[in-house]
């Protein structure tokens, strides 16, 4: 936040001051009592285990000059909660000097903060939105673009109800646009941070079955990933992928444009001559009579996707393609995203941040694709959030795995088990190895590896395969 004091933030978020100083300027928002910026907001989020109220002086003497809340309605109660905090050994001085902010409800408030935030800016705002690869195409998105703006980017995974509304308070004046991504995993929470983010245009990257457990239906998750185009400028432009089934014939709402990107024959921006040079996408965009060679630096087919959607967005907003193509060349993943580590003569692939059937496939392909001759080994852990038909998608990846079968399965969690009885029925001849935990994992790859071995890492982030690739290379 650049140039807000409190009594602008009460405002935004229909407050009122209980004590502290209402021309207090603020720099940043943390919803964390530990961690501090530098004149933060702090904004304690009330979940289903624990109220961050309690936290509150904490996060006043780690750095915040002020705080919303919900809990306290008037100064004795705040008085009581300073009291408290002193009762256990602590200073109660920047407390009581402090704004504490009453508001209905937190949450709310930092979504009308982020709104206010939003409306201060004069930059348009590309949003993304997908059930596969949001994070990626953010980044390849923002790689194009930065051929011709200075771009800002969501940072990490802040792209939730709270997030969203946090991200509208950080993008700097510098910027002359920003990639923001916003998520969603039950209904109606696309819509509320659509309206805060009101972006210009708007990406859908595919519609999976993420979450398919709280929405019910591929169609479910359609119409709510749609919610992307409320409060969205009426002259924007939607971007979908034209080789999803359920993308392809869409129209945009209110008459908007809609562009579609991908490798079918009806996309505005299209990849033509498609290949695979040792697991690196090398292809041909094509858009009207132009034709542009793209050589990519992460791996696997399905990032051509990714690639095309970028190139769409870039060249929309008037970035010369050949030169979008180029930033693109030097974008190389992003961590926990098919991240590819060179390690005493073996290849890692980290690709453990998330997983779904069409990711993990992709992993897999690219795990195949690699040096001919090396020794593959996959390393596969639960699904997450696949709905009532979650082991039936595990045993898919088995009978996938015995179609392109790879040296090695190491399965680790009680779905990833599916994945073996897909490759046994399906008369796959893979060897796969039961891990009842993370040790096992671990131990296994350092009793059995060598040089020259190829190893992919991928699961849901819940798993925690991440933590085993950090140990395994000496990270931790």
């Amino acid at each position: 936040m650049e140039h807000i004091r409190v009594k602008q933030v009460m405002e935004a978020a229909n407050g009122r001051l209980l004590c502290g100083n209402e021309e207090q300027v603020l720099a940043n928002i943390s919803l964390d009592s530990r961690n501090m910026s530098g004149l933060d907001l702090f904004v304690p989020i009330v979940g289903e285990k624990v109220d961050a109220h309690r936290f509150i002086c904490q996060a006043i003497g780690n750095g915040a000059v002020a705080v919303f809340t919900s809990a306290h309605r008037d100064i004795s109660q705040v008085e009581k909660a300073i009291a408290d905090w002193e009762s256990r050994g602590n200073d109660g001085k920047a407390a009581r000097k402090a704004a504490w902010i009453a508001v209905e409800d937190t949450k709310a408030a930092l979504q009308s903060l982020g709104k206010y935030c939003r409306n201060r800016l004069s930059i348009p705002l590309v949003g993304i939105t997908g059930s596969v690869g949001k994070t990626t195409t953010r980044e390849m998105i923002a790689a194009a673009l930065s051929a011709g703006y200075a771009v800002y980017r969501t940072p990490g995974n802040s792209n939730s109800q709270v997030g969203v509304p946090i991200t509208m308070s950080s993008i700097p004046s510098e910027a002359e646009i920003a990639v923001i991504e916003l998520g969603m995993s039950e209904p109606g929470e696309m819509e509320k941070i659509a309206r805060v983010a009101c972006v210009d245009s708007a990406v859908v990257t595919n519609i999976g079955i993420a979450h398919i457990e709280q929405l019910g239906s591929q169609e479910n998750i359609l119409r709510e990933k749609l919610h992307i185009q409320d409060g969205m400028n009426p002259e924007g432009i939607l971007f979908v992928n034209g080789d999803d089934p359920l993308l392809a014939d869409i129209q945009a709402e209110g008459g908007r444009r809609i562009i579609r990107y991908g490798m079918s024959a009806g996309c505005e921006y299209r990849a033509e001559d498609v290949r695979l040079d040792e697991g690196y996408p090398v292809f041909t965009a094509v858009h009207g009579e132009k034709r542009t060679p793209v050589r990519l630096q992460v791996m696997g087919t399905h990032m051509v996707g990714n690639a095309m959607a970028a190139l769409a967005v870039a060249a929309e907003y008037g970035v010369d393609m050949e030169e979008a193509a180029r930033k693109l060349g030097e974008f190389g993943g992003y961590k926990g995203r098919q991240q590819i580590h060179g390690f005493q003569g073996m290849t890692i692939i980290d690709d453990s941040y998330n997983a779904s059937p069409v990711s993990m496939k992709a992993g897999l392909e690219v795990l195949s694709s690699m040096k001919p001759g090396a020794r593959k080994i996959a390393v596969l852990a639960d699904m997450k959030e696949l709905g009532p038909d979650t082991v039936e998608f595990h045993r898919e990846i088995g009978r996938y795995i015995a179609e392109h079968p790879v040296d090695q399965v190491l399965l680790y969690g009680e779905l990833a088990a599916a994945i073996g009885e897909g490759l046994r029925e399906a008369g796959g001849q893979s060897p796969f190895l039961l891990c009842g935990s993370l040790e096992q994992v671990k131990e296994w790859l350092k009793r059995e590896t060598k040089s020259g071995d190829c190893i992919l890492f991928k699961g849901s982030n819940s798993m925690k395969l991440g933590d085993a690739v950090s140990e395994f290379m000496g990270q931790n």
